[in-house]
């Protein structure tokens, strides 16, 4: 009967919900990203997660102030050094694929 009446199907993740109101808002969402519009500069999308050649994870994102319950905003990304910036963000993604979604790098 199923075959009748999906013509394809998507997953959003393993889990299991009590219906299909979120998974639907999240792929709309995530479809809609992509058109022209619905960002105030499409660009930005090219830093998504996924986006590039390589799927990984983001990387952390800091914020003000610099020194918060006695945790420090990583000292590269206070440097101005746009290339230190660029590959310590590019170490912690790698680091939080390794260990959140090991998966993403045993499929290269």
């Amino acid at each position: 009967m199923r075959n009748l009446a999906v013509s394809d199907e998507i997953s959003l993740g393993d889990y299991v919900l009590s219906g299909g109101e979120i998974p639907a808002m999240a792929f709309i969402d995530g479809v809609s990203r992509l058109l022209p519009g619905v960002l105030s500069d499409i660009n930005s999308a090219d830093s998504d997660s996924f986006s590039q050649e390589e799927s990984t994870l983001g990387f952390p994102c800091y914020t003000r102030p610099e020194k918060w319950m006695e945790l420090n905003v990583p000292e590269e990304l206070i440097s101005g050094n746009h290339q230190k910036i660029a590959q310590w963000a590019k170490n912690q993604s790698y680091r939080l694929t390794l260990t959140r979604r090991p998966d993403l790098k045993s499929e290269k």
